[in-house]
């Protein structure tokens, strides 16, 4: 299904939430990003929100304003009458739709007085609450979709032959750990595993390979059953929407225990994701056309290729990664940017790796959240981690105060950003994905 463009893309239409209008707010009335949260009162319970501006719609208050009338409306504002989005992942499209146009209208600068009025009394500062995950994961997929870190992170491993056979059939990837995901600001305890220096014998401890990976998630929202495929067409209308993903990576361990059948402990001690998931809607005016495949690669198979997915299957989304370390913190400098990359870079697209993940049968269900692998482009300013930013450490990164990193330290804080940005419409932002590291535990 194509995306469509509607009353709430406007980008000449403001909301009587002042905050919403700043330029520099990821959260514009064009984006209503949905996320759980728990206030910081006693015994306060977690519930589904609203970003609008700096500020926060509780849903579960809504319920008790009258706003929300219409069949789909209700359906929708009674599954947010929880404590994750899943309920409302699981209804599919239409109602998700359907809310959000009807939010757009109740926030909007001209909205009525009693639109307004009944909707101040459910608004809450994002500074007084805590963002928690959005959904409860059942499943966690971890694809590996771009083949700029493909090829960049083979010719590490691989020199004369950095990519595999299969790479540009098949969306690569591998199932993650959905218990370790963790929200954003969750600080990361550095792993301990085995791990082996050329010939030597392996020796068991702290990983002094310990990265971040750029990466976007996306959720499932209707799934299929049990035996059933999703056909490339339909896949879009299983996706609700979309985060940030910092799939942490100790490399060393990684390296010794991957072959012969990948991830593991390497990766499953901790991955960090932002909290408010930005719909599939609001990512409407940012869709273009899918990567472009160099002459001579092959096409995908046909199971694989829509029209549709061609021409509007990837995504404008721009990436930015810093870094933190704790003497910056204490020299009052701001973070370093290490990188920027786009979406857009990606071989795969979303709606492929969705298709060819249950092509096989396999039932994916709401709340089950896929996320893209490394997000990098062909320079290397556009790398989405540090093993490929610093060529496996050979080329450490510099710092402003003048400590280097070949891989990251105790205490370094990553922020992970993203953006879309088109003209002729309102930016919008997935906010930020923040983790810092922890010393390993005693061992």
């Amino acid at each position: 299904m194509k995306p469509v463009l509607d009353e709430t893309h406007d980008p000449a239409v403001q909301s009587w939430v002042e905050s919403a209008n700043s330029p520099d707010s990821d959260f514009p009335i064009q984006n209503l990003p949905f996320g759980v949260f728990r206030r910081r009162d006693a015994g306060a319970e977690a519930k589904v929100g609203v970003a609008i501006g700096d500020r926060i719609l509780d849903l579960d208050g809504m319920q008790s304003e009258g706003l929300l009338a219409e069949d789909n409306l209700r359906l929708a504002l009674n599954a947010c009458a929880s404590n994750s989005l899943n309920s409302l992942m699981a209804l599919g499209s239409a109602p998700r739709r359907a809310l959000r146009r009807r939010l757009h209208a109740i926030l909007r600068q001209d909205a009525s007085i009693s639109d307004r009025q009944a909707a101040s009394r459910d608004l809450i500062a994002q500074a007084d609450v805590d963002m928690l995950l959005p959904a409860v994961v059942g499943d966690y997929t971890d694809f590996y979709a771009s083949i700029f870190h493909a090829t960049n992170v083979g010719k590490l491993f691989r020199p004369d032959n950095p990519l595999l056979p299969n790479y540009k059939y098949i969306p690569i990837g591998y199932h993650g750990r959905a218990s370790s995901l963790v929200s954003t600001g969750t600080p990361v305890r550095r792993p301990s595993g085995q791990t082996r220096d050329g010939d030597a014998d392996p020796k068991f401890g702290p990983t002094r390979a310990l990265d971040y990976e750029t990466e976007l998630g996306f959720f499932v929202s209707a799934g299929n059953s049990l035996g059933e495929s999703v056909p490339i067409s339909d896949a879009e209308e299983h996706l609700f929407g979309i985060c940030l993903v910092n799939d942490w990576s100790a490399r060393d361990i990684q390296a010794w225990e991957y072959q012969p059948l990948g991830p593991f402990l390497g990766k499953s001690f901790a991955t960090s994701l932002s909290p408010w998931v930005v719909t599939m809607e609001a990512l409407a005016p940012f869709r273009t056309p899918a990567f472009a495949r160099p002459e001579g690669d092959p096409a995908p198979l046909p199971y694989l290729f829509s029209q549709s997915d061609r021409e509007q299957g990837g995504l404008d989304l721009w990436f930015e990664v810093s870094l933190l370390s704790v003497k910056m913190r204490e020299a009052g400098i701001a973070p370093v940017v290490l990188g920027r990359s786009n979406f857009h870079d990606m071989y795969w697209t979303m709606a492929q790796m969705l298709t060819h993940h249950a092509s096989n049968g396999c039932n994916l269900r709401a709340g089950d959240l896929l996320a893209s692998g490394t997000v990098s482009g062909a320079d290397k300013n556009t790398r989405g981690c540090l093993l490929e930013l610093t060529s496996r450490g050979k080329d450490p990164v510099v710092l402003p105060t003048g400590e280097q990193r070949k891989f990251l330290e105790d205490g370094d804080e990553v922020i992970l950003r993203g953006f879309c940005e088109r003209e002729g419409f309102r930016d919008i932002g997935l906010g930020s994905c923040r983790g810092a590291i922890l010393p390993a535990s005693a061992i």
